[in-house]
């Protein structure tokens, strides 16, 4: 792939909540309009999403991704809603080539767009004209992986490929409050506000390694899917990087909403 060292793509974390962000209107959804109404349009957006846990790592490569309603118990409305972006085939396979001694398999029929992708891109780039691929968490793989992965798809940025992850900070189900403006449990705004320092100060080995420590850890992430995202634009940022958070807010008492970006 050739490289245009003169400027590179944002790499963008969303906090998404529940799917009823899709069509709700809120601060947060707010928040993601207007985001996209100031980003540049990529060749292409490479997602890792919470929601494509495999073993090994796999990456959409088909032309046509389905939108996938993972989800149940929500309003026909929601069922409804279809995203229909192009993929970018060709990209998917340039990724497992630059990528070889990862063993990407390239996905070219099973998967497509899930909740993960499609509800926060219907807000940022609501005409789905832009190509995505999505890139599948390899659930047997530590924190450490995630990271690593990250940093090794940094080069894409400079490709015209915006790299983003979708996922929550914080993400506890089992205490989760159905008054989606309910008060935040203190631990959830503890946890947050301790991943926030650590990433304005770029000190992210506690991120990686020493999260499971602190205190605070084992409600905000009972399980992995929904933080590790995170790592992986982490990994894709460098010291040259100025980083906004793009949104910083709570859901459900037990989600953080934090969205950030690193351009």
């Amino acid at each position: 792939m050739n490289v245009d060292t003169s400027s590179k793509m944002p790499a963008i974390f969303f906090g998404h909540g529940s799917p009823i962000n899709v069509i709700a209107e809120n601060d947060y959804t707010q928040a993601l309009r207007s985001l996209g109404k100031n980003l540049p349009k990529p060749k292409a957006i490479v997602m890792i999403s919470a929601h494509w846990e495999t073993t090994g790592t796999w990456i959409t490569g088909m032309q046509h991704p389905k939108t996938i309603h993972d989800f149940a118990g929500f309003s026909d409305e929601l069922y409804a809603v279809q995203y229909p972006a192009q993929g970018l085939p060709i990209l998917a396979e340039e990724i497992a080539a630059m990528l070889v001694d990862q063993n990407i398999t390239v996905d070219r029929n099973k998967w497509g767009l899930d909740h993960g992708t499609w509800a926060v891109l219907r807000h940022v780039y609501p005409h789905a004209d832009v190509p995505v691929l999505q890139l599948s968490l390899d659930q047997n793989q530590p924190p450490a992986f995630h990271y690593a992965l990250g940093q090794k798809l940094a080069l894409l940025r400079k490709q015209e490929v915006m790299l983003m992850g979708s996922g929550n900070i914080v993400h506890n189900l089992r205490k989760i409050n159905w008054d989606t403006d309910a008060k935040p449990y203190d631990w959830v705004v503890a946890f947050d506000h301790w991943v926030k320092d650590k990433i304005i100060t770029r000190d992210f080995q506690p991120l990686i390694a020493d999260v499971e420590t602190m205190p605070e850890a084992k409600l905000s992430i009972p399980t992995w899917e929904h933080y590790l995202p995170l790592l992986y634009i982490l990994g894709a940022s460098n010291e040259k990087d100025m980083i906004d958070f793009i949104f910083e807010g709570y859901q459900n008492a037990s989600m953080s909403m934090r969205c950030l970006r690193f351009s």
